[in-house]
């Protein structure tokens, strides 16, 4: 366990701690305004929904939910997300000629043009075929890629699917060996999560009726395939996926066999048959000749310490995903760059209340020249101090940017002293903490440890190069 794996882990807590504490300040702000404390209260929700709910569900379900296969995908906060209900048996462009020949389109990648342009198309009820889907992960990384059908050009309908290669020597629970895992649901409507509160796709509860049409529009596109039926793969259920939708399935598990693939996948005493138009097909007993030597694949504990997750996000992540600059990596950056001018702001405010500060606060009488000149001199000092420190941090701004890890550390380092005293104070009775004193520093500072210790923030400025 390296040293750096250690500081993650403490930060990551920290930072989740320090969000509830936020969001509390704010929440206390928005009874001091009037009708303007509607706006504090929006920010309340933001905060609650966005960053401390999210990062409670990331600390809590490291611990109580299992991190082996259990036919669930799960969220990025951890939580258990959507049913894995498909596998395919082929290579990768075999899949796409199929999904394309169904009619499928694949999405866009999450980022910010494209997120910006689903929360515009749905407001306006505009198409977007591409539209992109939330992240879903599957053996520690995000889907490889995802495919939809829009329904009646209505963003807040669709039917969707998600694909993950599965790893080197992999094999189902039964010994089965596929290529790819896959989890297909239709969006009924937009709404909010019960588990987040955050603004979402509600998903149709019978996943089952959504498999079989991804099954069925494959067989019929017309490309050759087959389909294989692993029946009772997994345990019928009633459950809720991580935006709180109740979901029903029956278990099974259809084997889709495409390409170079397809004729063979029956040897070696399985029992397959070829796909008709409706999409039926069974397996009538489990293997594959396409199963490699026996591989002793086990399973970590469901346990894993926080500390643990920097360095298994690092391994695991792919290359091309790893070197794609995340969207928390960004907002670090950019809140150092805001938190950079909320400190121009407090020195030009300093130099024009020097003199009122002097009397008021420190009681200090300036009698004579000389007092004067040493006032001036202690006043330039801190204006020269500040403004170094400000182009410091504008510097860490951009090798945070760029990937930096030790950038990153040691921002996030600052950031934790320059919340962690203000607490001191605070939860001591010694200090007020509102918009008219240090709230919006100390709400910059906090931002910058939840952006920089996130999943996505330290697998990037931790990627092998």
């Amino acid at each position: 366990m390296s040293v750096n794996a250690i500081i993650d882990g403490a930060v990551f807590v920290y930072a989740g701690l320090a969000s509830v504490w936020l969001a509390w300040l704010v929440l206390s702000e928005s009874f001091g305004f009037g009708w303007f404390g509607i706006l504090f209260f929006l920010a309340f929700w933001l905060l609650l929904a966005y960053l401390v709910l999210p990062r409670l569900h990331r600390i809590l379900t490291t611990i109580y939910v299992p991190d082996y296969f259990i036919g669930r995908a799960r969220t990025s906060d951890g939580l258990l997300g959507d049913p894995v209900n498909l596998a395919f048996l082929g290579e990768e462009a075999d899949l796409h000629e199929a999904m394309t020949a169904a009619r499928w389109t694949r999405a866009d990648d999450v980022d910010a043009r494209s997120s910006w342009r689903i929360i515009a198309s749905t407001i306006t009820r505009r198409s977007y075929d591409e539209a992109p889907v939330s992240p879903l992960f599957l053996f520690g990384r995000m889907q490889d890629f995802a495919y939809q059908q829009e329904v009646e050009g209505n963003p807040a309908k669709r039917h969707h699917v998600r694909f993950w290669r599965t790893p080197e020597g992999w094999l189902l629970p039964g010994g089965r060996r596929v290529d790819w895992l896959a989890a297909g649901t239709f969006d009924r409507s937009v709404g909010f999560s019960i588990f987040t509160l955050q603004i979402t796709h509600k998903i149709d509860a019978d996943t089952d009726v959504e498999r079989d049409h991804i099954v069925r529009t494959v067989t019929e596109s017309g490309v050759p395939v087959e389909v294989e039926l692993l029946r009772d793969f997994s345990t019928g259920y009633h459950s809720r996926n991580g935006g709180g939708d109740t979901i029903r399935t029956d278990g099974d598990l259809p084997v889709v066999v495409l390409g170079a693939a397809v004729g063979s996948a029956g040897a070696g005493g399985v029992g397959s048959a070829r796909a008709d138009a409706s999409g039926a097909g069974s397996l009538a007993a489990a293997g594959s000749s396409r199963r490699d030597a026996p591989v002793e694949v086990g399973k970590r504990a469901s346990f894993e310490p926080l500390t643990r997750l920097a360095e298994r996000d690092a391994d695991r992540m792919p290359r091309a995903q790893a070197s794609r600059r995340p969207i928390a990596t960004s907002l670090g950056a950019l809140l150092i760059v805001v938190r950079v001018l909320l400190g121009v702001v407090w020195l030009v405010s300093l130099a024009v209340q020097w003199p009122t500060l002097l009397r008021t606060e420190l009681d200090i009488q300036i009698d004579d020249v000389a007092d004067a000149d040493a006032a001036k001199l202690v006043l330039w000092v801190i204006l020269v101090v500040g403004a170094v420190i400000l182009v410091a941090q504008l510097i860490f701004a951009w090798l945070v940017y760029r990937g930096s890890n030790w950038a990153r550390i040691t921002v996030m380092a600052v950031a934790v002293l320059s919340t962690l005293i203000p607490a001191i104070d605070y939860f001591g009775g010694d200090a007020e903490i509102s918009m008219r004193t240090t709230l919006l520093t100390l709400a910059a500072d906090i931002l910058v440890l939840l952006a920089l210790s996130s999943r996505s923030a330290r697998a990037y400025a931790r990627r092998r190069r």
